[in-house]
């Protein structure tokens, strides 16, 4: 059984009250966040210390893929993108304490494009309709080789950090973010729940609750105003 929680985007008392309710009701579950950790909230640091300090497992959205970038390759395509999507917030998190952003962009370096397990199959975005031709049942069973050909779009509008459209049934349930959605929503054609519940826009976070590919429940707390500019 496995927790899967939406888009943080820096709602840290969000992500700890949600959490604290998910082990109240379901101890056995591993935890798992979809990305978008940084940006927009206040507090984008203290999210990534909270989850450096639990060993929470996150597959990197587009968010953090753009703050790691610019740090270190600046003139990229996705630094250039960061600061019209949530910059300056995340940087005023990390005042007086810089020295926190190199580790944080190692733990982003090192998180998966995306989680295969038992229970769901785990991604920021999505895998595309576009991967079609690309993604066989050999690709489905060895994560290296899928991980490879993903990384080749992680700049584009089809790529597993950006894109919106029609998912790729891949044989069994697809868990994503980035879409924002006022409840989770299950799309049963590509079998896919998105559990992005907007709470950077004040609406809430939600833990999609995934046993062996069923959906068992969802826990939800609403956005702690304390998180929101």
């Amino acid at each position: 059984m496995v927790a899967v929680i939406g888009d943080v985007h820096g709602c840290f008392f969000t992500l700890t009250k949600l959490i604290e309710e998910v082990e109240k009701k379901y101890p056995q579950a591993e935890i798992y966040l979809v990305g978008d950790l940084v940006d927009r909230g206040k507090h984008s640091c203290e999210v990534m210390d909270f989850v450096a300090e639990r060993k929470i497992k996150f597959t990197a959205g587009n968010h953090d893929y753009m703050f790691y970038h610019h740090f270190r390759f600046p003139y990229s395509t996705l630094a250039e993108a960061w600061f019209n999507n949530g910059a300056e917030f995340t940087l005023k998190s990390y005042e007086n304490r810089f020295e926190r952003i190199n580790e944080h962009i190692d733990l982003i370096i090192k998180a998966p494009l995306f989680f295969n397990v038992e229970d769901c199959f785990i991604s920021h975005a999505g895998i595309s309709i576009f991967y079609k031709d690309l993604i066989n049942e050999d690709v489905l069973k060895d994560d290296s080789k899928f991980a490879e050909i993903l990384k080749e779009d992680l700049e584009t509008d089809i790529g597993v950090l950006w894109y919106r459209g029609p998912l790729l049934n891949i044989g069994k349930l697809q868990v994503v973010g980035h879409t924002r959605m006022l409840e989770p929503r299950y799309v049963k054609d590509s079998n896919s729940l998105y559990i992005d519940t907007a709470a950077i826009a004040g609406n809430k976070l939600t833990a999609g609750i995934i046993e062996k590919n069923n959906i068992i429940d969802f826990v939800s707390v609403k956005t702690e105003s304390a998180d929101l500019y």
